[in-house]
């Protein structure tokens, strides 16, 4: 008779237990004993075949820790930009000692780990970090763990040769900090580079199908299990960052770009796959840190469009913090992250992997923004290598540039959108000699209150270079170019027009010096600087007459939506704004802030 099913189980089971019995017998038999040896052997036996009759589990987790928009930020930010909610948040020792304890937490609990960003961890750093060309960012988020991060629009500041280098590693001839800046300043330490690989997915070198690094990386975790991880920076990356950085590039749609690589890693047997997208949401709310009420922005078409294959999106730029779920195009829903900015939130992501599948299971999978609060041990290797570059920089940072007769200069607007720090640095463009050439000085100048990033303050009246850099921190070169009356009207209304308009929320008025004019917030877009109120030098605007004006480059470019530079004509570069800054306060020594009246409002 032919044992099968149930009989041949049990056949199995009995046969076994005889076969140990009988072999036992034959043993004291001979006048021998039964060995503990033995005894345990069939123990380890007998508990295998426990665990192999213990369902196994349908599911792993993997975490997933994601920071953006670090830009530089070693030391613990300031003012409104070193809380959440109120809650003291930020600073490199704390975030690493946060991601260790996230990821022990994990490892405690079976659990794979990987940390990734979202873009702009270095460009418009403090000076901390900018004087060194932002090596000792790089080297700390080594230090932290961090696997891969997509570029943003920042990693461009310096320009696409010098984010290579910052993958890469290497020094760079800068005149040992002659121009306030020192690549690889100690020297038995030369710079090596990001340990992180950099993605860029939609940035190519024009006219070929090559990546400036590679569009995606695939970490295998235990058991096999495979999660891809595309990177991107967003497709307007050209209009935000000076031409002479992204110079041989193509920026493509983020959609597009992430859908078309979807079968190439299903073909690598990946279904699990995140997108770290530099590119992001406004919730309604914006204290709703670990939620997205009313979520708008590019981010939420982003996800409509994204293939619904991917099963997350990291996403960054707009230096909010949300965390929810959105529909993809078949409904289910997906998650959409951001860790607002300067290290002040982690987001811990469980990805949930259906272990028959190898995808990720999305109604299971969670995530929690979390605060990098400051009350935790800072972490000592970070600390040491912070303590490192706050001696090296102190030469540069310290020193007195000028004084101020009252605390501050401040970038707060009047109704006009005209600030007193804004008028203070149109009037050092201005007055900066770098940017006269054939006897030709400029008469006007154009500041875009975007690049100005904090008030100018003093220390019992003194300003040190730190100071000023905290204002002006991206290094930009000042040029002088022909503008015709014409051309600057044209300007003047693309403040509150096209990507500037037709919305007050979205007016971008230009800081200004040695030009005045009023504007008609009622008046439709395209109209709205008042008719013969435009004077230069005190004298009305006459359209067929040339002018010389001078700018930062990343306006000249046509930067901030203004395309009116762009037609500007006979361009020359002069030196750094930080320069004509700095420059400016020594000879203006002490300084008084001015009268905000060179911009008016009215009918």
């Amino acid at each position: 008779m032919a044992i099968t099913g149930r009989g041949r189980a049990r056949w199995g089971r009995a046969a076994g237990l005889l076969a140990a019995g009988t072999a036992a017998a034959l043993a004291l038999a001979a006048g021998g004993t039964v060995s503990q040896a033995g005894a345990a052997t069939q123990d380890a036996a007998a508990q295998q075949q426990a665990q192999d009759k213990k369902p196994k589990p349908t599911h792993s987790q993997i975490q997933l820790l994601a920071i953006n928009d670090f830009h530089g930020n070693l030391e613990p930010p300031t003012g409104s930009s070193g809380n959440i909610n109120g809650t003291p948040a930020g600073g490199a020792v704390y975030l690493a000692t946060h991601l260790k304890q996230l990821r022990a937490a994990a490892a405690a609990k079976g659990q794979d780990s990987v940390t990734v960003a979202a873009g702009d961890l270095i460009g418009a750093s403090p000076l901390l970090s900018a004087a060194f060309h932002d090596e000792p960012t790089v080297e700390a988020l080594n230090g932290m763990g961090l696997a891969a991060a997509s570029v943003g629009n920042h990693e461009f500041d310096e320009g696409w040769h010098e984010l290579l280098r910052m993958q890469t590693g290497g020094c760079l001839p800068d005149g040992d900090g002659q121009n306030n800046q020192n690549s690889c300043p100690d020297a038995a330490h030369p710079f090596e580079g990001a340990k992180y690989k950099y993605l860029s997915a939609n940035v190519f070198f024009e006219n070929t199908r090559k990546t400036l690094f590679a569009p995606y990386t695939i970490k295998t975790f235990k058991d096999g299990k495979k999660v891809g991880f595309i990177g991107m920076t967003l497709e307007n990356t050209p209009n935000i960052v000076t031409k002479s950085g992204v110079e041989g590039l193509t920026f493509k749609d983020e959609v597009e770009t992430a859908n078309a690589l979807v079968p190439e890693l299903k073909k690598k047997g990946v279904e699990s796959i995140v997108v770290l997208l530099h590119e992001g949401g406004f919730p309604a709310d914006p204290r709703a840190y670990d939620s997205c009420p009313g979520i708008s922005g590019p981010i939420v078409d982003i996800n409509a469009g994204l293939d619904p294959e991917i099963d997350a999106i990291i996403s960054g730029h707009t230096h909010q913090g949300y965390n929810c779920s959105l529909p993809d195009k078949d409904k289910n829903p997906r998650l959409v992250t951001s860790a607002s900015s300067f290290g002040r939130l982690v987001t811990e992501v469980r990805l949930s992997i259906d272990n028959a599948t190898g995808d990720v299971d999305r109604l299971n999978t969670l995530a929690n923004n979390q605060i990098v609060t400051r009350d935790v041990v800072p972490d000592p290797k970070t600390a040491t290598l912070i303590a490192k570059y706050k001696e090296l920089v102190a030469p540069i940072e310290n020193k007195v540039i000028g004084h101020l007769t009252t605390a501050s200069v401040v970038r707060t607007n009047d109704d006009s959108l005209e600030s007193p720090l804004g008028n203070l640095i149109a009037d050092a463009q201005l007055a900066d000699p770098s940017v006269v050439t054939g006897g030709k000085t400029p008469v006007v100048a154009f500041m875009n209150p975007g690049g100005i990033r904090a008030d100018l303050v003093s220390t019992n009246g003194e300003v040190t270079f730190g100071k000023a850099f905290t204002v002006q921190p991206f290094n930009n070169f000042l040029v002088s170019m022909d503008m015709t009356g014409t051309q600057i009207k044209a300007l003047l209304e693309q403040q509150f027009s096209g990507v500037n308009g037709p919305e007050a929320a979205k007016f971008k008025v230009l800081q200004v010096a040695g030009i005045t004019y009023t504007w008609n917030p009622a008046a439709p877009a395209g109209s709205k600087v008042v008719a013969d109120s435009i004077k230069i030098a005190g004298q009305p605007l006459v359209d067929a007459t040339t002018y010389r004006i001078v700018t930062n480059n990343f306006l000249s470019d046509g930067g901030d939506g203004f395309p009116a530079f762009t037609t500007a004509t006979n361009k020359f570069f002069g030196g750094l704004d930080i320069d004509a800054f700095a420059n400016y306060l020594t000879a203006h020594d002490p300084y008084t802030p001015v009268a905000t009246d060179r911009i008016s409002v009215g009918s």
